[in-house]
């Protein structure tokens, strides 16, 4: 996920680790949020905690895996309080090159809004496993959980994915005229 361009953390400073890693996380994190302002947010808040624990990720054994970690935590704890909202007070896009994630055929294009409809953190294991192609280790070490309960929800959520597929393709073969 997080690699940065030109050092690793052991021989960088955090400004130059955290310009090489900010495509890769914005990318996770827009995947995980599904918009553009959700996924900046997300990946600065990730930025600023790694910033302040900076020395606990370039001690880290895999500081790409604990920079994950830290975002998927972000994403997970952002969806469970509500009461702090952030306001959208401008549509201007800012003139910097965003990234997006892999374009892909079809099919992806029709999964998108399902997957966006799983609850955060079965969104999270799906984008994890099959767009940040984690093993099952690496993703309950990222959600801070057991392999199983990996397995579990991402179970649950390819059951949700397929009901809704199947619901939806059933809704365009009744509206198909013949």
């Amino acid at each position: 996920m997080v690699q940065p361009e030109t050092s690793s953390p052991g021989t960088a400073t955090f400004e130059e680790y955290a310009g090489g890693a900010w495509p890769a996380l914005y990318r996770s994190a827009y995947l995980l949020t599904g918009n553009h302002a959700d996924a900046e947010d997300v990946a600065q808040q990730t930025l600023e905690k790694a910033y302040q624990s900076w020395s606990r990720v370039v001690a880290a054994a895999v500081p790409e895996a604990y920079l994950r970690h830290m975002l998927t935590n972000t994403f997970l704890s952002g969806r469970r309080s509500k009461r702090h909202r952030l306001e959208l007070l401008t549509d201007c896009w800012s003139g910097h090159e965003q990234p997006h994630p892999r374009p892909g055929p079809e099919d992806q294009l029709m999964l998108w809004p399902h997957l966006r409809s799983l609850p955060p953190r079965q969104r999270a294991v799906i984008v994890l496993r099959y767009f940040e192609d984690l093993s099952e280790e690496q993703i309950a070490e990222a959600l801070g959980c057991s392999r199983g309960n990996v397995k579990s929800t991402a179970h649950r959520a390819l059951k949700a994915l397929r009901a809704a597929l199947g619901a939806a393709d059933l809704g365009r073969r009744k509206g198909e005229v013949r």
